[in-house]
């Protein structure tokens, strides 16, 4: 596209679709009729571009309207909002969910990353293919992970519309998935929440803490999650002000859940801390490592445990407004977040007087559109700030210039849900489950070759074992996957590997953010770890060289290897270790750092082509 607007026109239901989200344009500086007052002086301008965030909800609304962003779409949005068309156009492409070339109506992503992989993803992609050619009003795309490994394989099919329609198929057939294409209104609802929480129908249901309400409480009524212990924490948190919250959650020893483990009490005292005003809090729910669902699955099942954490984090650090950013891929996820925010403001639980405390706090949903690197915290700022999601340098961290350059905290799902029972039981209590360096409760999910695929919920240090004995591995194991795509393989012979930071640290692998992936001995390794290396590829940001090369190099390396049957690998093998620390050195961010990892600890621990 080209610098400057040019002369396409959105459509009618374009403009509306961009209209219902902006309202009316207030002059021909954004898009109005023009008027003999506009040509005498700009209204809006500044106004305009300090809603550049904007972007990202205004460019769904196109595509959940249409199906497919047009040049006369992106023009219209990039004038509603004085963003250079370029810009808005780079935004655009970013994401894996937008198209900017006409497309059908109805797209159906079908995973192909590694636990659908495993249950026979390529099978169910040639057979859809092969249903829905060409005319039939569907797109097909091969997707990456979408959250749903405990039914794999997996497909979501989306139809744009006033308003757009989803359906997911999980575990999908191919005739399930072209009825979801098809017909999303008339697909199979899916099963409830429970069902991902193998424990929850078992005998150790009285142990969960973290998941004790999945399954239990209606998740669309606030009067049963109040009724089952829901907002006694918040009314603790008003109790001890707070720095007590402060100091309860960094007493307890809690720490990171998506895989850094950075201590979450220093994090929330350092946003504290910052003179700089306003504080802003974010709730990384884009949880895109291939192999992870715990979020989707607190979110659908237990959605307020959310809103009310959020709320006591927001309080701890000074924030009036939090952001839950949400994956694109999440529909369900997204309509319960939706209802249980808008009951709790309705209720007097979000907004200007929390509980009558005197603190106002509010919560506003940004939906991803399929980008594995805006789980890293300073690209997740810059998508919601409607820029590419790239991640920023650091120093400074986001503690002192975090979204829109102001003091954020940021957390996932799984950690703020982790204060709830801190502050109901006390830190000390807490501190009591799982080990001296790792506390508390773990949320695991499990899935590839078990015969009960799902979230488990355990104190840290449970070992390996113990976890597939939980899941019931099938067949004869052939390796298990630790952390996802950028996580390290384990061998068979090493299941007694503690499930904490420290325990998997000094096994020489990573805990990351709980993903245990189990793979019999049918499973292809070779084809798996092309698929890994496909999906960092296709998934880096492009903004440093280290990563948008090495991905390349990698992936190309790994198709000669996989290709060339029973010859000598070894060039190609030294290779990949070139590059990988290569990646592991000079890239930006976590994604290029870990890129290389499950490839290695292939070679090295499995002899994967030997």
């Amino acid at each position: 596209m080209d610098l400057h607007f040019g002369d396409s026109k959105p459509t009618d239901e374009e403009r509306a679709a961009i209209d219902a989200l902006l309202g009316p344009p207030e002059s021909s500086w954004e898009g109005a009729d023009r008027s003999d007052a506009d040509l005498r002086w700009a209204r809006g301008g500044r106004e305009a571009r300090e809603r550049r965030d904007l972007l990202l909800p205004g460019l769904h609304a196109v595509n959940d309207r249409i199906g497919w962003i047009s040049e006369g779409a992106l023009d219209y949005l990039c004038r509603r909002l004085t963003v250079p068309p370029a810009e808005a156009y780079g935004v655009a492409t970013f994401y894996a969910m937008f198209s900017v070339k006409p497309r059908p109506a109805t797209v159906l992503h079908v995973c192909t990353d590694l636990a659908c992989a495993a249950a026979g993803a390529s099978e169910l992609c040639a057979g859809v293919e092969a249903r829905l050619g060409l005319g039939s009003g569907v797109s097909v795309e091969r997707s990456p992970c979408l959250g749903l490994c405990e039914r794999a394989p997996a497909a979501l099919a989306v139809k744009a519309g006033d308003p757009v329609r989803t359906a997911v198929s999980a575990p999908a057939t191919v005739e399930r998935a072209v009825l979801a294409a098809s017909a999303p209104d008339s697909a199979p609802e899916e099963p409830p929440a429970a069902l991902a929480v193998p424990q929850a129908a078992g005998a150790g249901r009285e142990e969960l803490v973290l998941l004790s309400r999945v399954g239990v409480v209606d998740p669309a009524s606030l009067d049963d999650y109040r009724a089952h212990g829901g907002y006694t924490a918040l009314r603790q948190a008003f109790a001890i002000g707070p720095a007590g919250v402060i100091r309860e959650v960094t007493d307890a020893g809690l720490v990171g859940r998506g895989g850094a483990a950075f201590p979450t009490g220093r994090k929330w005292q350092a946003t504290a801390s910052q003179p700089d005003h306003p504080h802003y809090l974010v709730c990384n729910a884009d949880e895109s490592e291939p192999g992870t669902f715990k979020d989707r699955v607190v979110m659908e099942g237990d959605p307020y445990s959310l809103v009310e954490a959020m709320t006591i984090a927001g309080y701890a650090v000074g924030a009036h407004k939090g952001y839950l950013y949400l994956r694109g891929e999440y529909p369900r996820a997204l309509e319960r977040m939706e209802h249980a925010i808008g009951q709790a403001r309705a209720r007097g639980l979000l907004g200007d007087d929390v509980l009558g405390q005197g603190y106002a706090f509010d919560i506003e949903i940004r939906r991803g559109a399929g980008a594995y690197i805006c789980g890293e915290e300073t690209a997740l700022f810059n998508s919601i700030e409607g820029y590419r999601g790239e991640p920023r340098s650091k120093p400074p961290f986001p503690v002192e210039k975090g979204l829109f350059g102001k003091p954020t905290a940021e957390n996932n799902v799984e950690t703020l849900v982790n204060v709830l029972p801190i502050l109901t039981m006390g830190a000390q209590a807490y501190a009591a489950i799982g080990t001296g360096k790792s506390t508390g409760p773990k949320l695991f999910c499990v899935s590839g070759s078990v015969d009960r695929p799902g979230i488990y919920e355990l104190p840290f240090g449970a070992t390996l074992g113990e976890l597939l004995d939980l899941a019931g591995v099938r067949k004869r194991l052939r390796a298990v996957l630790l952390g996802g795509a950028a996580g390290g393989f384990v061998r068979p012979d090493e299941l007694n590997i503690p499930l904490t930071f420290e325990g998997t640290r000094e096994a020489g692998t990573t805990l990351g953010s709980g993903v245990v992936l189990a793979f019999d001995d049918t499973v292809p390794l070779p084809r798996l770890l092309l698929r890994i290396a496909e999906f960092f590829r296709d998934e880096s940001c492009g903004q440093c060289v280290p990563c948008r090369v090495g991905t390349v190099r990698q992936e190309e390396a790994l198709h000669r290897i996989v290709g060339r049957t029973g010859a000598d690998a070894a060039p190609d093998i030294a290779l990949l270790r070139e590059v990988g620390r290569a990646m592991k050195d000079a890239s930006i961010c976590g994604l290029g750092q870990t890129a290389w990892n499950a490839v290695e600890s292939a070679i090295d621990r499995l002899g994967a082509y030997e």
